[in-house]
């Protein structure tokens, strides 16, 4: 892989981590058609370039989360409680359908038909008048369901997070708050569990470097942007996004 392809599914990678569009999605689209083989640890290297993003951005929020759980402040445990609640549903299906879903992988036509569910799913979702709700045990684990399933390439992680955040009335920003936060632990999980697989794998360096750079800062403007978009009102224009893509694919599909 040379700097520019690394540089390529970095920003790919950066900026459909945190938008509701599929990062996964994109990535196994992208390597299918431009032909751009990328090894198991340079996946790795670049979730965890757009981890770095959501901390960066969020490090207040998860420093006075620290500081509240060592000071053993009720807000804070019951927060910590319900983002390792969202983790279970999600940690049972993603490993227990893993096959399933990295079948996915190679089927452009399956990375379709799940970007044309995240685009309803995601026009749904906008469509319904926002609440001033805050997360619970009820909505952490039907989250924690909704990000399991996002575990399929073509259906979003933050879209079907935040969606189902939404429609359960819980208000914009704090729907997208709990929903980053709570994508740490999958990420952190997902990149230990591959990472076995990576010990001693032979990778360049500059490319690596440049793919994680890439994905970080990249990742890091994709959460002001769709913060921004949620505020607007706009979070259809990625199911409309979504849908769009999805009929490409299958008329490209058609094609060859």
């Amino acid at each position: 892989m040379n700097i520019f392809e690394s540089i390529l599914l970095g920003l790919i990678q950066g900026i459909t981590e945190w938008l509701p569009v599929s990062s996964s999605g994109h990535l196994a689209l992208a390597q299918h058609f431009f032909s751009i083989e990328a090894s198991i640890a340079f996946d790795i290297i670049l979730h965890l370039g757009t981890l770095l993003a959501v901390v960066a951005y969020y490090r207040k929020d998860i420093l006075s989360l620290a500081r509240g759980i060592l000071a053993r402040d009720a807000k804070s445990i019951r927060l910590a409680f319900l983002i390792l609640l969202t983790a279970i549903p999600t940690a049972i299906i993603g490993l227990s359908l893993r096959d399933f879903f990295e079948s996915m992988f190679a089927s452009p036509l399956s990375v379709a038909l799940a970007l044309a569910i995240t685009g309803i799913f995601l026009v749904i979702a906008s469509r319904h008048k926002s609440g001033n709700a805050k997360p619970g045990t009820r909505s952490a684990l039907l989250i924690g369901i909704a990000q399991g399933i996002a575990v399929a390439p073509g259906i979003s992680r933050s879209g079907s997070t935040i969606g189902t955040a939404l429609l359960l009335g819980i208000e914009k920003e704090e729907a997208a708050r709990f929903s980053f936060l709570a994508g740490v632990i999958p990420i952190l999980g997902a990149a230990m569990l591959e990472g076995r697989h990576a010990i001693g794998a032979d990778v360049e360096l500059l490319p690596v470097i440049a793919g994680f750079l890439s994905a970080a800062v990249a990742g890091y403007l994709s959460i002001g942007l769709l913060i921004r978009l949620l505020k607007e009102s706009r979070l259809q224009w990625f199911g409309y996004y979504c849908l769009a893509l999805s009929a490409l694919i299958f008329g490209a599909t058609a094609m060859i």
